[in-house]
């Protein structure tokens, strides 16, 4: 039997945003944002998170031009996809997460203002909206 939870990551080359939701609710919350170094995270943080929620499926966002083709950190995000699948056996998911920083950046400053636009709550916010669109398409 499925879990019905899963793990979204919005890869950034400095910061990388944690969503974990739920399939049964179709709902998202942020977890604290990765660091990275030049796309790298601390793969210890990874794998712990990965032990703690044990997702169903991995879902990453893929970052794409608003005409659906692919810009340079599209392939830096597969890569990232396929790190954590070659790492760890997770099944992996990649999502079209076009404007989702738009809409994370729109949610949080309505609720907090500019002083809720720090990094990592803009990236996990981004995660949100890329697992629960994930969600809305029937997924």
């Amino acid at each position: 039997m499925s879990s019905g939870t899963l793990l979204a990551f919005d890869f950034g080359t400095r910061s990388i945003g944690v969503a974990i939701g739920q399939r049964i609710t179709g709902t998202a919350r942020p977890l604290a944002a990765l660091k990275a170094q030049d796309g790298t995270p601390d793969w210890n943080l990874i794998a712990r998170l990965l032990k703690e929620w044990q997702p169903e499926t991995v879902i990453v966002g893929l970052p794409l031009n608003m005409d659906g083709t692919e810009q340079p950190l599209t392939a830096r995000a597969r890569n990232f996809a396929n790190k954590i699948h070659g790492r760890f056996g997770v099944a992996i998911t990649l999502h079209d997460e076009r404007l989702s920083t738009v809409e994370a950046r729109a949610g949080l400053f309505e609720h907090g203002g500019f002083r809720a636009l720090d990094k990592g709550s803009v990236d996990s916010a981004s995660a949100v909206v890329i697992l629960e669109s994930y969600f809305d398409q029937g997924f």
